[in-house]
């Protein structure tokens, strides 16, 4: 019994070292990041950036941040000013009280004129879909080209609220001892399909892609609004209104957001374009050529 409980402890005392080491190289990574912040009617809201050009506003998806939309976009957009703000609750970003998907749009804008620029194209990933269609019907002069990648449309599983209990898993040790010791089921969670990683590239960018959410509890108030509420607002948004040219980009295969609700939400927006990936799931995993290829096509139009 004295053996079983010493190899216990000592079992314990690893996982409490892998954990510490584990979210202290994750903090690290995060500092790293060339992080501003700009104060708003909508309290702070921090950014990050990189390249030159003509802008890009990127609106991240859930458990990111502006970091998780650097890394997003990384090798789909190049060559152009990538601006990633950190939405509300996630990293540096406030929580207004009563925030919605709408004000977001509100503050992107006042963010753009802090940055003296007029008019941008938009990238909206995953969670970040309602900010983006947000800013879209609300500023329809500061938008250029509106893309949506992997988006949450109305009618998608992610467009449903989950069960309140989902929200204990929100956390860095529960997501981490999935991320450790039930990688295929973390893998489920952000929308990896079965079969993947078929390659090298792919399970480099999935595992960079696993790792970005960490550390989690400085994006866990966004991350919960996101879930709860902005996600499930998008089936109330006239998305018929929307005038901006529109790229949605969806793959065949995606097991977290709906593909048949993204070629649905294509067919209302009266200026979509609607790209269906083959394969790669909500990560888009072996298709960033074709998605860089076809959002610089469009951007360019």
């Amino acid at each position: 019994m004295v053996g079983v409980t010493a190899v216990a402890t000592v079992g314990a005392g690893i996982v409490a070292y892998r954990y510490r080491r584990d979210l202290g190289n994750a903090r690290a990574r995060l500092a790293r990041v060339d992080r501003k912040t700009v104060r708003t009617d909508w309290g702070l809201v921090e950014y990050a950036e990189r390249g030159a050009g003509e802008p890009v506003l990127v609106s991240h998806g859930i458990f990111h941040g502006c970091d998780g939309g650097l890394l997003a976009t990384r090798e789909e957009i190049t060559g152009l000013r990538v601006i990633v703000p950190s939405r509300f609750g996630y990293l540096g970003s406030a929580m207004p009280a009563d925030a919605s998907a709408a004000e977001q749009a509100d503050a992107f804008v006042a963010l753009l004129d802090l940055l003296e620029i007029t008019r941008a194209d938009v990238v909206g990933i995953s969670a970040g879909t309602g900010a983006a269609l947000q800013t879209a019907l609300r500023h329809p002069g500061r938008v250029g080209h509106l893309v949506v990648s992997s988006g949450n449309w109305p009618g998608s599983p992610t467009a449903q609220a989950p069960p309140q209990w989902a929200k204990a898993f929100y956390s860095d040790p529960a997501m981490w001892a999935m991320r450790t010791f039930v990688p295929p089921m973390m893998g489920r969670l952000m929308g990896v399909p079965v079969g993947f990683p078929r390659d090298e590239n792919d399970a480099r960018r999935m595992e960079e892609m696993l790792e970005s959410i960490f550390p989690l509890e400085p994006r866990r108030e966004g991350a919960v609004f996101d879930a709860f509420v902005s996600n499930p607002q998008v089936g109330e948004y006239p998305l018929e209104d929307i005038t901006v040219p529109t790229l949605v980009i969806h793959a065949a295969d995606d097991p977290l957001a709906s593909p048949e609700a993204a070629a649905a939400a294509a067919g209302r927006i009266p200026a979509a374009t609607l790209v269906s990936l083959p394969s790669g799931g909500h990560l888009g995993l072996g298709q960033t050529g074709r998605v860089r290829e076809e959002i610089s096509g469009f951007l360019e139009t």
